[in-house]
């Protein structure tokens, strides 16, 4: 599994990386390969701030419907509209052109409960 060293991860299988007061999110490479064949990617939260660990989407894969749960709170900037016509990006490149949202961080403290990639690495072993 990719686990790249540059990111933070939470339990429930997201990643974030930031860029300044913002950052982007999506899931990690292990949960698309657990989720197999992704077919949807829904996010109606664009323009909400919510709070950390709230869900701000869903993913639909061939075998089930996950939610998606964000790292740190923060206003919701943009979503990856590809991703509505090629849902598949996710499972191709989930670091990069499969991210899925891109947040305003409300508070970056919430950063460090956060997993580092050996962290995620023991979790998913």
């Amino acid at each position: 599994m990719n686990v790249p060293e540059n990111l933070k991860y939470t339990n429930e299988h997201e990643w974030i990386k930031v860029e300044g007061d913002t950052a982007v999110v999506g899931i990690t490479d292990y949960a698309q390969h657990e989720l197999g064949e992704i077919v949807f990617v829904e996010v109606e939260t664009v323009g909400e701030t919510l709070e950390a660990g709230e869900v701000f989407g869903t993913v639909e894969a061939v075998k089930t419907v996950s939610e998606l749960f964000l790292p740190v709170g923060g206003e919701i900037l943009d979503f990856n509209s590809d991703l509505e016509n090629a849902p598949e990006l996710v499972n191709d490149d989930p670091y990069g052109k499969g991210w899925i949202v891109k947040i305003k961080i409300s508070d970056v403290s919430e950063l460090e409960q956060l997993l580092t990639a050996e962290e995620y690495k023991k979790l998913i072993a």
